[in-house]
């Protein structure tokens, strides 16, 4: 196990390295949120999801992940590459003309791996559920990811997909929340406050986990224990701890870095800091 975990980090590392060079090129973009993801991302591809790389939209047989905050999409577009959906080299598009590498995914692109457009933010959890739904009408027994990010919470369409899914007891949903009180504004604390947010998704009859994100043995532990508690009559929500920035250490715990870009200088200074055996694109 400490062998994955050691190789998982490394791809980590990597995917961190992709980031920060993907908002630099284009200078656009969202770091913050996805270097303070990417270890979530990684354990989820790399060990986590049984997924199919010969990509198809249905995902029969497959566990589904949907990506509800989509601005973070260098993250999600860098695991996708590193697991083998396309090429690396395709992650030099990023935000270019008639690139698939959009600032938010789409899908009209055909881009592998993507399966809604996102970034609208609020609606990743309703079209979880609707997925979620329709794999047991289909006695399909895979699961559905989500992820979203805690200033998404301040959406209302977020709380009624919450009523909705512990009614309708869909078991076979594990929902993330990135919990690093930041937004693009500001703290989440000072924006509009959260509350007790394990509170809430309790009350709501959720069942409800807690992780540290940025640790990648804590990830694997508590997305298997998820796995485990799936199935048996309510919907899995996982309040993941992490720090914007993860990765960087003049990002990290900033929402300032939410979405901007840095320069030579900070590029520079960042890949010192992101050390991997893997190629860059």
């Amino acid at each position: 196990m400490k062998a994955d975990i050691e190789k998982l980090n490394d791809i980590a590392t990597q995917v961190r390295r992709d980031i920060v060079r993907m908002v630099h090129q284009c200078q656009s973009g969202h770091p913050g949120g996805s270097l303070g993801c990417t270890d979530y991302f990684v354990a989820l591809y790399f060990h986590v999801l049984k997924h199919n790389v010969n990509f198809n939209m249905d995902g029969a047989g497959e566990d589904l992940f949907f990506l509800s905050n989509g601005h973070i999409s260098p993250v999600w577009y860098s695991t996708l590459a590193r697991a083998g959906y396309f090429e690396t080299a395709e992650l030099g598009t990023f935000r270019k003309i008639n690139s698939r590498m959009q600032g938010h995914p789409t899908t009209h692109e055909h881009l592998p791996g993507i399966r809604i457009a996102s970034g609208s933010l609020g609606q990743g959890m309703s079209v979880a559920i609707g997925a979620a739904l329709t794999k047991k009408l289909n006695n399909d027994n895979s699961l559905v990811f989500s992820l979203h990010g805690d200033g998404e919470l301040q959406e209302g369409q977020i709380w009624e997909a919450a009523m909705f899914a512990p009614h309708n007891k869909v078991d076979n949903l594990i929902s993330t929340i990135d919990y690093n009180g930041q937004q693009i504004d500001g703290p989440t604390d000072k924006v509009l406050s959260l509350g007790n947010l394990r509170a809430k998704w309790e009350a709501f009859g959720w069942d409800v986990l807690e992780m540290q994100g940025n640790d990648m043995e804590d990830v694997i532990r508590v997305l298997e224990l998820a796995k485990s508690r799936a199935f048996k009559g309510k919907p899995i929500m996982i309040l993941m701890h992490t720090a914007m920035g993860y990765g960087v250490d003049f990002m990290m715990g900033s929402h300032k870095w939410h979405g901007v870009a840095p320069n030579d200088e900070q590029l520079a200074a960042a890949l010192a800091q992101l050390n991997s055996s893997l190629q860059d694109y």
